[in-house]
């Protein structure tokens, strides 16, 4: 029985999506808004009216006699690339219900639409199997616990914070759960007990996701999604990065603290070691070889050209592609490895990320429906009434839950941008709200829910650690409470600044 009721994978809850979808092109009624969209070589605007096209001087005064709420600036800067819905201009048409065939080819159209993400994805996934074959993260966790030995306060702070850069980078998440058996008995030597590891890791995976800067797997498919520049609120979730950090820092250090004090304090008291930690020790590690201080090197350096190559030299998908591709090449001659082997290891990481990769064009797939439907501006238009003379400053908090409750049926983050950033992107300029804003709350919403969704990767974090869900749960209330305060106030202050 049980199995029967096991929640469905997210290539299953993408694919009842498009036939909900296909259900409402029956239901729904068909209509358009006029678009309006910006022609860089001959600085105009260009009006799509019903198949029509026209163009006006690309002026703030064209936008606001259309009622759009965007700086010219943005246009102009390439920071909104896709067409934005004119509000007041809907208008119904015929109905185009999509049928058994519509659906059958929805995921298929949606993969070949999405071909310059997915493709970047598996050279991202090699990049990353490349260098995770050769074992420096986890030698670089050694190196810290050696060192730090009898000093883990500071261990927490910096494995906290070198796993939140992970998150923040490339999403690091799943791969957190080898660190388990080595930083267990770490921080039990220390006195701690054994929700100390599991909020080290698991939140700092959690916070660095929360507040991805350039994770390619969230922010960077989101905006394209919504029309944005991803570069485009990055200084805002680095503010949300550091704060949040700094605070589930001193959250877990307090507790730490106090738990070495006094053991009995413990959420966690009484809770046995797991079985398969019983013969297992942290790896010291004395030094650091020169090869994994290079490799570490480019690492980063890969990550940091990215961002330089999209804020400063145009960079889209295609010479990020590129670049992860000769980053790969590079630590596989430093890794020495040989060619059959490095080949090995990066079609291992591309394989890994293959479901993230369908994912995505499964997820396109619904815009296709609803496009072809010509539904998804009839749920914007409705949508829109619902919101009309809603202010900002209560959107983007309603908006954020929205995005904490779907993160319960759709716990993919390149599923749920795909799917709901078209959507979401337009909603939002109605009410005047810009693109990054709607980036950051599904960031926020999506990120703070990971901290508690069963369908992510509590249920196997906690068994890693043998406690459970309502453990976890009485830990970590206080904490998420205070980051939802925090993660409303960020969005606020970035609007109305």
């Amino acid at each position: 029985m049980k199995r029967f009721l096991k929640f469905p994978t997210p290539y299953t809850v993408l694919m009842i999506v498009i036939v909900i979808a296909a259900g409402l092109t029956f239901l729904l009624s068909s209509g358009k808004y006029d678009t309006l969209s910006y022609d860089s070589v001959q600085n105009v605007f260009v009006i799509n009216s019903k198949g029509e096209t026209q163009t006006l001087p690309a002026t703030q005064q064209t936008l606001t006699e259309k009622n759009i709420s965007i700086s010219i600036e943005k246009f102009k800067e390439g920071k909104i690339k896709k067409p934005v819905s004119i509000p007041n201009t809907y208008e119904q048409d015929e109905a185009k219900p999509q049928g058994f065939l519509e659906i059958l080819y929805a995921p298929i159209k949606g993969i070949y639409d999405t071909i310059d993400i997915i493709l970047f994805v598996l050279v991202l996934g090699g990049f990353i199997g490349i260098f995770n074959s050769s074992g420096t993260l986890n030698e670089g966790v050694g190196y810290l616990a050696y060192r730090l030995k009898g000093r883990e306060g500071i261990l927490i702070i910096l494995v906290f914070t070198l796993i939140a850069l992970g998150g923040t980078f490339f999403g690091l998440a799943e791969e957190t759960l080898a660190f388990y058996p080595m930083l267990i008995p770490v921080f039990l030597a220390a006195g701690y007990d054994l929700m100390v590891p599991l909020a080290v890791i698991y939140l700092g995976s959690c916070v660095g996701t929360m507040a991805s800067t350039v994770n390619p797997f969230s922010v960077i498919i989101a905006s394209d999604a919504v029309g944005v520049d991803w570069t485009t609120g990055l200084v805002t979730r680095l503010v949300m990065l550091v704060l949040s950090t700094a605070i589930s820092l001193v959250y877990i250090i307090r507790y730490a603290e106090k738990v070495k004090r006094n053991p009995q304090t413990s959420v966690a008291y009484g809770a046995s070691l797991p079985e398969s930690l019983h013969n297992e020790k942290a790896v010291p590690v004395e030094q650091l070889k020169l090869s994994s201080k290079l490799l570490l090197v480019v690492f980063g350096l890969s990550f940091l050209v990215m961002i330089l190559g999209v804020s400063q030299w145009g960079w889209w998908f295609e010479e990020m592609t590129a670049l992860f591709l000769v980053a790969s090449v590079i630590i596989a001659i430093l890794q020495r490895t040989g060619e059959e082997q490095s080949i090995a290891h990066f079609l291992t990481g591309a394989k890994d990320l293959l479901g993230v990769a369908f994912i995505i064009g499964i997820a396109r797939g619904v815009t296709f429906i609803l496009n072809d439907g010509q539904i998804s501006d009839t749920i914007l238009y409705y949508s829109s009434n619902l919101v009309s003379g809603m202010s900002p400053a209560l959107f983007l908090p309603v908006l954020m839950f929205i995005f904490v409750i779907l993160t319960l049926f759709i716990a993919s983050s390149s599923g749920m941008a795909v799917v709901t950033m078209p959507i979401m992107g337009g909603l939002a300029s109605v009410v005047g709200v810009e693109g990054q804003s709607v980036v950051n709350a599904y960031l926020f919403g999506m990120g703070l829910m990971s901290f508690i969704t069963p369908t992510g990767l509590i249920l196997p974090s906690l068994a890693m650690v043998n406690l459970n869900y309502k453990q976890w749960l009485r830990f970590v209330s206080p904490l998420m409470l205070i980051l939802v305060v925090l993660a409303i106030g960020v969005l606020l202050v970035e609007y109305y600044l």
